[in-house]
């Protein structure tokens, strides 16, 4: 408030002007909810710890607004690819020592086509299957989907020296790698309610990438 004087009656008297300020939140509470704008959060554009061969920015943005949320706002580090440590799988069970976060495994197959498992935990040689609900399978071929656990059964990973599967329930995996990370299978599971991840239940593997998030 402003002060201006005036004399009256001999007598000096204060008169006082108020000045109203009005707030953005007021004005908007007063005409209804504020408009949202489409823009996406910057949540949802992780940092990578270097470009990936095998996903797009597009494709990277989609699958992060599925990853668990105690990975957002971690940057994405490469823990494991076929081109920097060849097709073994038991170097990838080796690269996977140490790490403590989920891990998302990104395959390119013969044909070209993209897909993968989000693993709730990494990768190692497990007596049964482990992992939690966190656990997803997805796939670009030939659209983005994912699926997620459908609670049916707990079938999420089982790691062996020869091999590495996700998902199971009538005596098909979800997806499943050999030792040699070249030859592997997609069939529809009740675990994750998937359908064939590749164009045909049977492939042969491009290119491997493992993310994890530290």
């Amino acid at each position: 408030m402003f002060p201006s004087r005036r004399l009256k009656e001999g007598k000096l008297t204060a008169k006082y002007t108020y000045t109203v300020i009005t707030t953005k939140e007021e004005v908007n509470s007063k005409q209804g909810p504020a408009i949202k704008t489409d823009v996406e959060p910057d949540t949802f554009r992780p940092n990578l710890s270097e470009p990936s061969e095998l996903l797009q920015p597009g494709q990277i943005e989609k699958l992060s607004k599925h990853l668990p949320p105690r990975t957002i706002g971690y940057p994405w580090t490469l823990a494991f690819s076929t081109a920097k440590n060849g097709m073994s799988i038991k170097t990838l069970y080796r690269t996977m020592q140490g790490q403590d976060t989920p891990v998302l495994m990104v395959i390119k197959d013969s044909d070209g086509q993209v897909f993968g498992a989000l693993a709730s935990e990494p990768f190692k040689v497990s007596d049964g299957f482990y992992g939690t609900g966190e656990t997803f399978l997805f796939t670009f071929c030939p659209e983005f989907e994912v699926f997620k656990w459908t609670g049916d059964n707990m079938f999420f990973i089982k790691g062996d020296m020869d091999s590495l599967a996700f998902g199971g329930g009538g005596g098909e995996f979800g997806l499943w790698l050999d030792e040699d990370l070249y030859h592997g299978r997609s069939h529809s599971c009740k675990t994750f309610g998937n359908h064939t991840l590749s164009k045909k239940e049977d492939f042969y593997v491009q290119d491997i990438e493992i993310w994890s998030f530290e």
